[in-house]
């Protein structure tokens, strides 16, 4: 217990720390809201420095023109294609290239001094110190973004696995529970010893499985095969159905992943007029993973989007999905009448 409570504290001085985004100067280094004035601040600097160097510079257009498409050559074009993608070698022989053919452009048209011949050495120093301001603030800024993101997808992890936190061991769950257990010893011992173990299970997973990276999407598909089997014994007018296709084996998605859909279908399809039920469905083909969860609505009782009656939990997932999957997953909801549907692809 007292292990439970100082995770949920470090959590939340986790939680409370301020974010990345919150730091003035890393917005109008990275936003971009502030490009323009980056941009502009950068030129004005640039302007001002070659006017107050015309008494030693022949044509200081000429070398501003130089220095303009040098920089955002290198910042975005060489950069973002060449070293962004680990391509070292072809970006070196660029670099290279671009020194060869400015020092052999600026030979026969100097601007720096029109009675002596070029300065070779230097050039090239003032190109490379150029190429290397240019390729630096380009790391840096996609350094920060990273670590931004780094920080965002730490805290929406740290924001689900607080949420399980406080529901992992809920009395009012396991009171009822156990009472079932408690009846159903005399009248059924067996199915007993069942809700017990499914109960054993499902605890265990959310304790110790679910605090990895990855878990076997076989092993989260059991997680609430046990959840909605422990709600069926609650319910009587409560059935589900789980349908797999593909082959799951050595799947790996994300803990606690799913299960928020899960329970968002469980808590708003109870119908005391009728059965109620939650199907879910998993595919796996062309190295995606198809999911889809549909539950029952009550007949009596209006629910107008129950998607955003969800709590923090949908909004959580729904996080975690852009920031794990950012340009791999889809998820679409439909809001009929008599049922509610969500489908959630990932690229794997």
């Amino acid at each position: 217990m007292l292990s439970l409570c100082y995770t949920i504290s470090s959590m939340n001085d986790f939680t409370h720390k301020q974010p990345i985004s919150e730091n003035v100067l890393f917005r109008f280094l990275i936003s971009p809201g502030h490009r323009i004035f980056r941009h502009l601040l950068f030129i004005a600097f640039m302007g001002t420095v070659l006017y107050n160097s015309t008494s030693i510079i022949a044509n200081p257009l000429a070398i501003f023109v130089y220095i303009m498409l040098l920089f955002y050559v290198n910042m975005y074009v060489l950069v973002p294609t060449l070293l962004f993608r680990n391509k070292n070698i072809e970006y070196c022989l660029s670099v290279i290239g671009i020194l060869v053919i400015m020092g052999i452009c600026g030979y026969f048209f100097n601007p720096f001094n029109k009675d002596h011949g070029l300065n070779i050495p230097l050039f090239s120093f003032l190109t490379v110190l150029l190429l290397a301001a240019s390729s630096s603030i380009k790391l840096f800024q996609k350094g920060m973004m990273d670590k931004q993101l780094i920080y965002e997808l730490k805290q929406s992890k740290t924001y689900a696995e607080l949420e399980q936190l406080k529901n992992q061991i809920n009395p009012h769950f396991l009171f009822n529970m156990l009472n079932n257990a408690n009846v159903l010893t005399k009248k059924d011992p067996e199915k007993a010893s069942q809700v017990l173990m499914k109960l054993s299970d499902l605890l265990r997973y959310q304790l110790y499985d679910s605090a990895r990276d990855k878990v076997l999407l076989t092993s989260d598909i059991h997680f609430l095969e046990d959840f909605l089997a422990l709600e069926k014994v609650r319910r009587d007018s409560f059935d589900f159905l789980i349908s797999k296709e593909g082959d799951l084996n050595g799947v790996q998605i994300p803990p606690l992943l799913l299960i928020s859909f899960v329970e968002n279908a469980v808590k708003h399809n109870n119908d005391v007029t009728r059965s109620s039920y939650v199907n879910l469905y998993f595919d796996i083909r062309n190295d995606e993973l198809f999911f889809k969860c549909i539950n029952s609505k009550p007949v009596l009782k209006s629910v107008s989007n129950i998607g955003n009656t969800g709590g923090l939990g949908l909004t959580n997932v729904k996080r975690r999905l852009e920031l794990l999957f950012p340009t791999a997953h889809s998820l679409s909801i439909e809001d009929g009448s008599e049922r509610y549907c969500i489908t959630l692809t990932i690229k794997l």
